[in-house]
This record gives C-alpha cells, sequence and structure tokens, in this order.
C-alpha cells in the first residue's frame, strides 16, 4: 500500500466534511458536559456537607462550574445550529449550481479521462 492516492469518487464532499466536523466537536462537548453533570450530581450526592448549609469550597466550586456549562452548553447549540439557515437561503436564492473541489482540480496530470 504504498502512496496510492484516493480517487475523485471516495473523497468527502463539503457537506460530509462539515458534517463529520459538526459530530466529533458535539459528541466531545456532549461527553464534557456530561462529565460537569456528573461532579456537580456526585458532589451533591455523595460529599458530606455541614449540618447549617453549604460548604465554602462547593460554594466556590459551583460558581466556577455554572459560567463553564453555560458556556459549553452555547457552544454546542451554535456548532449544531450553525451554517444551516444560511446555507438554505443561498440556494434557494441562487440557481447556479455551488462550484465543487472537483471542478477546480485538474486531473489531466493524473490520467483520468473525463
Amino acid at each position: 500500500m504504498a502512496n496510492q492516492k484516493k480517487s475523485r469518487s471516495d473523497r468527502y464532499t463539503t457537506e460530509e466534511l462539515m458534517a463529520r466536523m459538526k459530530f466529533i466537536i458535539g459528541t466531545s462537548l456532549s461527553f464534557t458536559l456530561t462529565g460537569i453533570v456528573f461532579v456537580v450530581l456526585y458532589s451533591l450526592i455523595f460529599v458530606t456537607q455541614p449540618i447549617g448549609g453549604q460548604s465554602p469550597n462547593d460554594a466556590e466550586f459551583f460558581k466556577l462550574i455554572t459560567p463553564i456549562a453555560t458556556f459549553l452548553t452555547g457552544i454546542l447549540s451554535g456548532i449544531m445550529l450553525g451554517n444551516d439557515g444560511k446555507k438554505k437561503e443561498e440556494q434557494a436564492g441562487s440557481s447556479e449550481p455551488e462550484p465543487s473541489y472537483d471542478d477546480a482540480v485538474d486531473y489531466s496530470a493524473e490520467g483520468d479521462a473525463r
């Protein structure tokens, strides 16, 4: 398998690459957010608290975790919803197909006959 080039049919389209990127980023952020939720739940349920209220360490922990979880939720929703509406509007407004990578690359040097 020495230095084989992928044929044009094996390459991913831009939409497929964007879908894969959204999936990878979305799953990693989802796992991070899930981990944060489980850590917070663990600290609430299984860690011994003082009788009269919340320990100062836990109060600082929640002050730190709250903006991080909010930020991750916003990023996750932005990635999942981003560019979908804009791309549909562009496609509806133009009758010409969007140029692809294959249109810009000259394959005649590789021996491909069109």
